[in-house]
């Protein structure tokens, strides 16, 4: 089963024709065809049809399996662990114990930054941003292309380039983004708070 979250901000389904393209390649990949999703819009409970930012998680394979809806309220990363892994997660599944399994890794800091081959990749929900001055930079070596990535890469609003864990002091803060998590909206953690 494969996963997609959706952001529907003040009212407006956010980046929807990227997700779809995602739902579609993972059909196209593991033979189905991409499920007709509904109108989310008219889906959202009354309770959060005022909140500010409202998470979708559609879980999906042949057909759509559920819809639900949450208020999203980001949680605060103020530290990241580097984690060597080989893994691969070309596709949102909703099935994470690899993920999961990793960030049991992250000792008292507040998530993991996946390293593979030497390279930084994403964390276990998001993908990931430096700054360096008034540059962001993204990794062209993530785990999961994500959404939001793909959006700010199309925005020239990144760069996409190759980055080591050596490399991470030539940078000034790390950004968490996905489909919930806008670069304009974070305030980033500085680079000396990866251990």
């Amino acid at each position: 089963m494969f996963l997609e979250t959706i952001c529907i901000k003040k009212g407006i389904v956010q980046n929807i024709e990227a997700h779809l393209e995602r739902m579609s390649n993972a059909g196209i990949h593991f033979g189905f065809y991409l499920p007709k999703l509904p109108n989310l819009l008219e889906l959202v409970p009354a309770e959060l049809q005022e909140s500010k930012k409202v998470k979708c998680s559609v879980v999906y394979h042949k057909e759509i399996l559920s819809i639900t809806f949450s208020d999203y309220r980001p949680k605060r990363i103020n530290s990241l662990k580097l984690v060597k892994t080989d893994i691969e997660y070309p596709f949102k599944f909703s099935e994470r114990s690899v993920l999961n399994t990793l960030l049991q890794e992250k000792g008292d800091c507040d998530e993991i930054l996946i390293v593979k081959n030497n390279f930084i990749t994403d964390t276990s929900f998001s993908n990931v941003v430096f700054r360096k001055d008034d540059e962001f930079f993204t990794p062209d070596t993530y785990l999961l292309n994500g959404t939001k990535r793909q959006q700010l890469l199309r925005e020239k609003k990144i760069c996409e380039t190759r980055i080591t864990a050596d490399d991470l002091i030539h940078f000034d803060t790390i950004h968490l983004i996905n489909a919930m998590l806008d670069l304009e909206e974070d305030l980033g953690v500085s680079v000396v708070k990866i251990i």
